[in-house]
């Protein structure tokens, strides 16, 4: 496994519409095996392969409602779509890719997913909440969508001083 760059706002490569993954193999699972670790080692609860240069329909999500480590709550989807949501919430988010800008964002409050685990295995999950937050960001941005263009206002720096307050242990 290797650390990978994480890409920042203003990489063109961003901005761009991921392309399918149709070979589940060495590759594929480096890959993901990579974006794991990098996603531990930033402290992030979602990164998707646009973001460490790789436009292919890949995204790790860590569900924090489940048990155990950050990798036992690591969820791996491949070529991941929405197939229903309900409900709706409205919070702040953040990127790893946008550091140290978080916005106001509608999201729905229930997502059901549908993709295919590292070995070409289909499957459906459910994410509320937070979960459901990280998926659809994640998938935004394989569709070349940041949260930036999707935030009804940005946090001040105060406000930001009081989430961290609010978050730390």
């Amino acid at each position: 496994m290797a650390l990978r760059n994480i890409l920042r706002d203003g990489e063109k490569s961003l901005l761009k519409t991921s392309r399918a993954v149709t070979d589940y193999n060495a590759r594929l699972h480096q890959l993901i095996d990579d974006m794991r670790e990098t996603l531990i080692e930033a402290e992030g609860l979602g990164l998707a392969a646009p973001q460490v240069g790789v436009l292919r329909r890949v995204v790790i999500v860590v569900d924090t409602s489940r048990e155990g480590t950050v990798e036992d709550q690591m969820i791996e989807l491949v070529n991941p779509e929405i197939i229903a949501r309900s409900g709706e919430q409205v919070g702040h988010e953040g990127c790893l890719s946008v550091p140290e800008v978080y916005g106001i964002v509608e999201r729905p409050q229930l997502v059901k997913i549908r993709a295919f685990d590292r070995n070409g295995e289909m499957f459906e999950i459910y994410g509320e909440g937070l979960t459901a937050r990280a998926f659809c960001h994640e998938i935004d941005h394989l569709n070349g969508v940041l949260f930036t263009s999707l935030a009804t206002r940005f946090l001040t720096a105060d406000e930001l001083e009081e989430l961290r307050k609010t978050e730390r242990p």
